[in-house]
Formats: structure tokens, C-alpha cells, sequence
């Protein structure tokens, strides 16, 4: 059989606050390495300028130009990028990119910074089912960042606040304005900034699990997104997940944030590699 073709595939995620892009060469077979990549708040900036300096600049990072790509796959808001070759569901992208940090997942639980959703799926990515956040922004990353703010500290410090924690003060759970007027009370009365995290990642994991549950899930389940790096909201989840007797190990990757983006990458290479299968020219 003749050897396989190499692929040069980028995967552009554009959320809601942030840009993540990852770059891969698929080798066939499974054979993937992530060559490079990159992520950039977007802080109230143009979310299309900034995606076109992070997608640049990773390019640098790999010694690479646009036209070295055979494919630039979008997810997310990416269907704003004028230069995509094509897009990718966000289901569909976080599941397949879970799955390439943690072969054994089976589901993902994507915390964004509106939305968490929880994903199911089997052993090639296939999503299975999902759940979502309502419309609620008590259980997102914007929540938690603007929460630390009000409290002075910064979106890393809160996880490692919260591990501090030694009588976690009870939060509401049920909106994002509730939940922020909860905490004032707190602050008004002298409760230590670390029981107030640890308070508020409990309601948070708690939210997390009843997605997980709702879903279906079982087994291990890879967090994604950027809260995916706070060690408090994970230990949580775990904690969650063990007084409700869920069946599932909750696991992080220090590159779960470009789950997004990896998934989008790594469909864009198969379609890529379909199209060349079929005599299709990638530089047409």
C-alpha cells in the first residue's frame, strides 16, 4: 500500500471571550502531533482581527505560511473568519478534541464562558448526546470572572483560593444576579474570600453534575474550556461526583482549552484527506 499523505491541518476555535488555534500534521491512521498553537483573550476587541494575528503568529511559531496549510477549519464563531476552508459544529469539534487528550473519555464537559454543555461520546468522536446550561449565566466562565473581580482577586488565583477553603459558605444556584447579590451579603459579613470561592465552585459543580447525569454520562469525562485549569472547580467536581454516587472520573489536560480548536483541526484533516482520496486538489 502507498504511504500516507501528511496533512497540515488548523483548527480555529473563536469563542465568546477568547481564540484559540491549534495546528497538527495528521499522518494517517491516527497518527497525529499538535505542531503548534496559541489562545488570546479577546477583551472588546475585534474578534476577527484578533484571530487573524493569533492564527498568524502560531503559523510563525511553526515556520509556516497560510498556504502551507491543506486545511483551516473553523468552529465556534469561526464562521466570521473570511479564510476557513470550512466549519465544524462545536459539539462535534469538542468531543473529537476531548477525545484526542484523553483516549478514554467518553465525555466532555465543555465550560464556556456563557454555556457549559455536556457531551457524549463513543471511541471516534461520534457525538452520542449532550446537554446544555440554560440561558442562566450562573454556571459560566464570564460569571466566575466577574465574581473575582468584584472579590479583587484574578481568574488564576481562584482556583488555588478555593483549595483554602475551610467552611464553604452555601451559594445560590439559581441565576447568575442571585448568586452575585449572595455574595455581597457575604463579603458584608466578613466571610473569608476562600469560603466564598469554594461556595460558589460547589453550586457550579453541582450544576455540572446534574448536565453529566441528565446525559447519561459514565466513565472518564474530560473537562474542556478555560476553567478546565482551575484546580478548584475540579476538585468540585470530583467532590460532586462522589456525593452523587455518579459513575463517572473526572479528568483535565493542560491543553483542554483547545479542545475546540484540536477537534476542529483534526476534522479538518480527515475531510482533507477524503477530498484528496477523490482526487480533489487541496490547493484549487
Amino acid at each position: 500500500m502507498p504511504e500516507a499523505v501528511g496533512i497540515r491541518s488548523a483548527g480555529i476555535d473563536v469563542g465568546s471571550s477568547a481564540v484559540k488555534i491549534a495546528l497538527i500534521e495528521d499522518r494517517g491512521s491516527g497518527d497525529i502531533d499538535l505542531v503548534a498553537f496559541d489562545s488570546e483573550r479577546i477583551r472588546k476587541r475585534d474578534a476577527v482581527k484578533v484571530t487573524e494575528e493569533v492564527f498568524d503568529r502560531t503559523l510563525n511559531r511553526a515556520n509556516l505560511a497560510r498556504r502551507d496549510l491543506d486545511y483551516s477549519a473553523t468552529t465556534g464563531e469561526g464562521e466570521l473568519v473570511s479564510f476557513r476552508t470550512g466549519h465544524f459544529y462545536g459539539m462535534t469539534t469538542h468531543a473529537r478534541g476531548a477525545l484526542f487528550l484523553e483516549p478514554e473519555a467518553r465525555a466532555a464537559v465543555d465550560i464556556g464562558a456563557l454555556h457549559t454543555r455536556a457531551i457524549l461520546m463513543n471511541e471516534r468522536g461520534k457525538v452520542l448526546g449532550y446537554r446544555m446550561t440554560s440561558q442562566c449565566a450562573s454556571g459560566s466562565g464570564q460569571f466566575l470572572e466577574n465574581i473575582g473581580r468584584y472579590l479583587g482577586v484574578t481568574l488564576e488565583e481562584i482556583g488555588p483560593l478555593s483549595l483554602q477553603a475551610d467552611d464553604p459558605e452555601v451559594c445560590s444556584s439559581i441565576c447568575a444576579v442571585l448568586a452575585e447579590t449572595d455574595v455581597i451579603n457575604m463579603v458584608s459579613r466578613g466571610i473569608r474570600v476562600a469560603n466564598i470561592l469554594k461556595g460558589i465552585h460547589q453550586s457550579m459543580a453541582s450544576r455540572y453534575m446534574r448536565l453529566l447525569t441528565s446525559a447519561k454520562a459514565k466513565g472518564v469525562v474530560l473537562v474542556t474550556g478555560g476553567l478546565a485549569a482551575d484546580v478548584g472547580l475540579l476538585r468540585a467536581l470530583r467532590e460532586a461526583a462522589k456525593e452523587q454516587g455518579a459513575d463517572v472520573e473526572v479528568r483535565a489536560h493542560e491543553q483542554s482549552v483547545l479542545a475546540g480548536a484540536l477537534g476542529a483541526a483534526i476534522w479538518g484533516a480527515y475531510r482533507a484527506r477524503k477530498l484528496l482520496e477523490k482526487g480533489v486538489s487541496l490547493s484549487a
